[in-house]
């Protein structure tokens, strides 16, 4: 039985249907930060749950509408407004549906609450869910954003400077970044090998690197090896005091990524910038859709759309094959964007 943190959610614990579902979502196989995803929403839920007075059991529609209404108007801490960004309130709703799923599938209720959407792809009428969905297009630096991002990575340590570039290079997600280990590196031929159990997907693939990622990743090997003597485990080890050597996790990458914004004068950068960039520039490459969507580990081309083409439209210079199924790692960094210049600096 996987192990789910309980103290965390303290309400889920103590209804038995909702710690039932938890559990169940985790013995499936759920990764860890899904699970502690659709926790926070069901705590959230129920705690709402409480206040009205409401019984999940017998919870009508108006009642998840209410909790909707109150996730729009509650005081958002991290950004200061009012309400709670659209992607968390959808995350939370979709947590919920699977609840009640779950509780219509056990016979405790006869029908979910939570209204699903339809789309109308396949002729059907398109129906409105819960809570539409906004979708912003990604964030993508300009020229003279990159450079500031890169002279400002220059004050960074060789580990965090890696990280960057192999971000970048490899379109890696957070969680890919941090599961690297030295085995999943093949130097010789450039190339990152992403196990399927760290990857969003699940399913494994390869990305490429550039030189100036492999003459960081020696110097990191090097500086690594004096520190902390075999580079077993995780390739990316905290410098700190109290977890000195100990695996770096998601968190530390996100800090990482947390000082620089300022100092480049770019607030919009996360960690997620240096993949929407990497699938960006290999599209103006002249990749194809299916070859970028392998390259970044989606199922669903659609996806792929989103994350390199803004405005839903595939340019039509990005519709044929490069002639090639994967290029070497040196097309990271295309010449008109002049990334290759500024490499060595990051």
């Amino acid at each position: 039985m996987i192990t789910v943190w309980w103290e965390h959610f303290p309400l889920v614990e103590q209804h038995e249907q909702a710690r039932r579902w938890l559990q169940f979502t985790a013995n499936l196989g759920r990764a860890p930060n899904t699970v502690d995803a659709y926790g926070r929403g069901l705590e959230d839920h129920l705690a709402f749950c409480v206040r009205v007075g409401a019984d999940p059991a017998t919870a009508r529609a108006d009642v998840v509408a209410a909790w909707i209404g109150d996730m729009h108007q509650r005081p958002n801490l991290r950004s200061g407004a009012t309400g709670l960004a659209d992607a968390t309130i959808q995350q939370r709703v979709i947590a919920v549906r699977g609840f009640y799923d779950f509780l219509v599938e056990e016979e405790i209720r006869e029908r979910n609450p939570v209204r699903r959407g339809q789309s109308g792809r396949r002729g059907g009428r398109a129906r409105q869910g819960l809570v539409r969905r906004v979708e912003k297009a990604p964030w993508i630096p300009s020229e003279h954003a990159w450079e500031r991002i890169l002279r400002a990575c220059e004050r960074e340590p060789v580990r965090n400077r890696l990280m960057v570039t192999f971000a970048y290079d490899g379109a890696l997600r957070r969680q890919e970044l941090m599961s690297l280990a030295p085995g999943d590196l093949e130097p010789a031929w450039a190339l990152i090998h992403l196990r399927a159990e760290t990857t969003k997907s699940k399913r494994a693939r390869e990305v490429s690197f550039g030189a100036t990622s492999a003459q960081l990743l020696v110097a990191y090997l090097r500086w690594r090896g004096e520190r902390f003597g075999r580079a077993d485990g995780r390739l990316f080890v905290s410098e700190s005091r109290r977890n000195r050597g100990q695996p770096l996790g998601p968190a530390g990458w996100s800090k990482v990524v947390g000082g620089i914004p300022e100092r480049a004068g770019v607030p919009q950068l996360s960690t997620h910038t240096f993949r929407h960039l990497r699938l960006t520039d290999l599209a103006r490459a002249g990749w194809s859709i299916e070859e970028i969507a392998q390259y970044a580990g989606h199922r669903d081309l659609s996806t792929t759309l989103k994350y390199t083409c803004p405005g839903g439209s595939w340019p039509p210079s990005c519709t044929r094959p490069p002639g090639r199924c994967r290029p070497t790692a040196s097309a990271a960094w295309p010449p008109w964007r002049r990334r290759g210049d500024h490499a060595d600096g990051c």
